[in-house]
């Protein structure tokens, strides 16, 4: 019995090894190279490497030129871009959501878009900002819930907040949440008027939230800062340094507003 749970960990480890084997000699090459060269460099028999790349080439890790000759494929290029600008994007905010924090003495989350909800990539906080519920980093929250989600939401196209409606089914966790389609479409109208957006208890009951959104140097909406705080303590007055914090970080990234231009 023991062979048996140990046996497919061991197999799935060696093919994880021969994928790297083959990314890394790929790597190594500016130009298509061919299945024989790739064979010999990772050190791997010919049929085992067809069959690895043939894989690849679905996923897109690897691109097949011509029959036998392999590159690069464009999802490292995608996933390399994502990484660059989450870690680019960390590094920015953290003093400033420091700074932020030691202003407010609450908690403030550094978040990006990952499908149909938001992951925590970051946060300033401390024990004594009384919230009853902190989401760790790589928390994950529906986009409709969330004063970061709707930043998101509010720059996509009236379809694809259709779309998502349709996909989700605009679930909600309390009878704060909004889960009906014509609320949510007005709701993303103000965050569009006003250039923030809020959590009234619609996530969790008792924390409420405000958010801000963070660009990059071409202008795209890449993170959301937000402050969280319990319900009967959140303070309008932090919006201002909450909005002026997000338009540090997006400087920061190379951003420019269309008036500075």
């Amino acid at each position: 019995m023991k062979m048996d749970t140990v046996e497919p960990a061991k197999t799935s480890i060696q093919v994880i090894e021969r994928m790297v084997a083959l990314l890394d000699a790929l790597a190594a090459y500016p130009d298509p190279v061919s299945l024989k060269e790739l064979s010999k460099v990772s050190g791997l028999h010919p049929s085992t490497a067809h069959r690895i790349l043939n894989d690849m080439v679905v996923t897109r890790f690897v691109d097949r030129v011509e029959p036998g000759t392999y590159r690069l494929g464009m999802r490292l290029l995608e996933l390399g871009n994502v990484v660059k600008s989450r870690l680019s994007v960390r590094e920015a905010a953290l003093d400033f959501m420091r700074t932020l924090h030691k202003k407010t003495q609450q908690t403030v989350n550094l978040s990006v878009r990952q499908g149909d909800e938001i992951v925590y990539i970051d946060r300033a906080f401390s024990e004594r900002s009384g919230m009853q519920v902190v989401r760790a980093i790589g928390g994950r929250g529906p986009l409709h819930l969330t004063s970061t989600g709707k930043l998101f939401l509010s720059v996509d196209e009236p379809k694809a907040i259709r779309a998502y409606a349709t996909r989700t089914g605009l679930a909600g966790h309390n009878k704060n949440s909004i889960t009906d389609l014509s609320k949510l479409e007005r709701e993303l109208s103000l965050v569009r008027a006003r250039g923030y957006a809020r959590d009234n208890e619609e996530l969790e009951l008792g924390v409420r939230c405000m958010a801000a959104g963070i660009h990059d140097d071409s202008g795209k909406l890449v993170a959301g800062l937000s402050i969280s705080a319990p319900a009967d303590r959140l303070q309008e007055d932090w919006l201002e340094d909450l909005v002026t914090t997000a338009a540090q970080i997006s400087a920061t990234l190379g951003f420019r507003p269309a008036s500075a231009a």
